[in-house]
């Protein structure tokens, strides 16, 4: 497994970012796999971003919806994650909601 980048490695990503980093999700650096999706979700190009389970790939692409304005749209296969992530952002301050089939027709 690489080495975590400290931020000095991150001209591009500037400190308010690093500050959300830290303040939302309690970490000091990336990866620098992750750092190279986060600088692609933010230059706004397409990416597709493949890791092993436990990689942090959540964290690319709820930090760049964190700190971007707009809405993000992430498409998943798999409900319950959907829902402990959703959760566990709303428990950090965050608005976030998932749009399953589960729902019944109020829900939806």
């Amino acid at each position: 497994m690489s080495k975590p980048t400290d931020k000095t490695d991150f001209a591009k990503l500037d400190a308010a970012f690093f500050e959300m980093l830290q303040r939302v999700w309690g970490f000091q650096s990336l990866r620098p796999s992750q750092h190279d999706a986060i600088e692609s979700i933010l230059a706004r190009r397409d990416t597709v971003v493949v890791m092993p389970t436990g990689g942090g790939k959540s964290l690319c692409y709820q930090l760049p919806a964190v700190v971007s304005s707009g809405w993000t749209l992430v498409i998943s296969p798999l409900l319950s994650l959907m829902k402990d992530q959703v959760d566990r952002l709303r428990r950090l301050g965050i608005p976030a909601a998932a749009l399953t089939s589960a729902p019944s027709g109020p829900e939806r």
